[in-house]
């Protein structure tokens, strides 16, 4: 059995980054910065932490960028107040970072609740946000429409539904060293060769910081709660505005938590430059699984003149 490292050593891993401490919108947020240039801002999902681009960090900076990967709230090294899990604050915590750090705005990439965060920030903070790489993340309107309209997004959302279980979910997600971390991103990804025992144990280890397992939930239990209240339908009221900002949406074609056809689509909330890119035997971590393509190719995209905007 490979041993875990303690949950300081994953969170501060030793690298060609450097790790900072910032306050921002009322809370302390960790992240890894390497780089000089415009800023990105990659942004996790469920249940990873920073650590999700550790390979991208170094070839975002080598092309003339400023890369920062930060814990969202709740995650890793970052703060973990008692609420706070709606895309209103969480998108007003990046916002913050970025003023924070001396920018006026930033390319964000995100993945899963990163990338819903991201979308966000298009319509809540437009000034903030240069251009969007959304990895797994359709638009949250679009999102939205395939839970009530299709059965099939219905159903692959089921494992979802199941985290709103109180105390239950996350005694589950801890116990056992949590081993159930290892056991999402196997079972939510198509292929698992990177994920090496180094790799999970990093997860693994990340989760076990206390209250990390409760308020990496309450992300998901926001989004379905939230459905029919005032607080959800305002949300979405306001997703209604379509984004300016250049797009690049990637999504694995074999992904089984949000489906390809759910994705698709998103582009009727985009009213600027918008690309989509399905990646064919690749589930729901493309950031992982197809690193080795994307790292490049997200890099190239980011550099493209045509995919930034003026102000």
């Amino acid at each position: 059995m490979t041993r875990l490292p303690e949950p300081g050593q994953a969170i501060r891993l030793a690298g060609p980054w450097v790790h900072r401490d910032v306050s921002a919108n009322g809370s302390r947020f960790h992240l890894v910065q390497m780089g000089e240039g415009p800023l990105v801002v990659c942004l996790h999902g469920f249940p990873q932490y920073w650590y999700a681009w550790r390979k991208y960090l170094p070839q975002i900076a080598a092309a003339g960028f400023t890369a920062v990967a930060m814990d969202l709230r709740g995650y890793g090294g970052s703060d973990h107040p008692p609420d706070g899990y709606n895309p209103y604050t969480l998108s007003a915590d990046v916002a913050g970072v970025i003023a924070v750090l001396g920018y006026e705005d930033a390319a964000v990439v995100g993945h899963g609740w990163g990338g819903q965060i991201g979308w966000t920030m298009t319509t809540a903070h437009p000034k903030s946000i240069r251009n969007l790489v959304a990895i797994s993340a359709p638009h949250p309107r679009r999102l939205r429409e395939s839970l009530i309209k299709q059965r099939g997004q219905l159903k692959a959302t089921l494992e979802r539904f199941m985290m709103q279980i109180p105390w239950w979910t996350e005694r589950t997600l801890r116990a056992g060293d949590a081993i159930e971390v290892e056991k999402i991103l196997r079972r939510w990804s198509r292929s698992t060769g990177w994920l090496t025992p180094e790799v999970a144990g990093n997860y693994r280890a990340a989760m076990k910081v206390l209250d990390t397992a409760h308020c990496s939930l309450e992300y998901a239990r926001w989004a379905t709660r939230s459905l029919y209240r005032t607080d959800g339908i305002n949300y979405f009221k306001l997703m209604s505005e379509p984004t300016t900002v250049p797009v690049l949406q990637i999504h694995g074609q074999k992904d089984r938590l949000v489906l390809a056809e759910t994705a698709r689509g998103s582009d009727e909330y985009v009213s600027g430059r918008y690309e989509f890119l399905g990646l064919p035997d690749v589930g729901h971590f493309p950031h992982e699984e197809a690193a080795d393509e994307l790292v490049g190719l997200v890099t190239n995209w980011l550099s493209q003149p045509a995919n930034r905007i003026d102000r």
